[in-house]
């Protein structure tokens, strides 16, 4: 059942994280996300309503995997054709459509799935009195998902924005959003890009 109105009413004192909308997820891209094009004209117009209150963050791959510890290292071993050594500079950039708010939008370099295992960004958002965080991005069972647990566990309230995700598995997708409604109640919500739109008004 969805949260009603009157709980995700009020987002204020929010930023907009938007996760990993790079080339290298793009159709063509070398980890291509098939949704990544349907939800992208969503992303964007939650942006042009609050570029100076938008976060993206980039997803970079190390230059050699023996760059990265533990079980990276062995990931990106089977993922060579991913690292900087191989890949085109222009993979790790953000898609045009969004690289073009850039500035006021800001960017977030990391090295691991979450948003926060880059720790300045945390500081960050906490200097600034952020409360809130507004999720969008890619992929919903993989970075995002990381990057929604970082940030309970830090104590932000998240809003995922369920029309703003995308990801290559229909069956990932689904569970999480299942597991948001019925296990996070009170620190997730899950909001439509329209309802984000009347609840959000900075």
């Amino acid at each position: 059942m969805r949260d009603s109105a009157s709980e995700v009413a009020g987002i204020r004192d929010a930023v907009h994280l938007c996760i990993d909308m790079q080339n290298i997820f793009a159709p063509g891209g070398l980890w291509a996300t098939p949704w990544m094009d349907r939800v992208l004209p969503t992303i964007a117009a939650i942006v042009a309503r609050h570029e100076a209150r938008t976060v993206f963050t980039r997803f970079i791959t190390p230059q050699d995997p023996e760059d990265r510890p533990g079980q990276w290292r062995s990931y990106f071993r089977r993922w060579q054709r991913a690292t900087r050594k191989h890949l085109p500079p222009s993979a790790l950039e953000l898609v045009p459509a969004l690289q073009r708010f850039v500035p006021p939008a800001a960017i977030v370099d990391k090295p691991a799935y979450s948003a926060f295992s880059n720790p300045r960004l945390a500081g960050a958002l906490l200097d600034k009195n952020v409360g809130t965080v507004v999720i969008s991005g890619a992929e919903t069972d993989v970075c995002v998902l990381s990057t929604v647990l970082s940030a309970v566990d830090l104590g932000f309230r998240v809003v995922i924005v369920e029309d703003a995700l995308c990801s290559s598995s229909d069956v990932g997708h689904d569970a999480l959003m299942t597991m948001y409604r019925t296990r996070f109640h009170g620190q997730v919500d899950l909001v439509t890009a329209e309802e984000l739109a009347e609840f959000w008004r900075e």
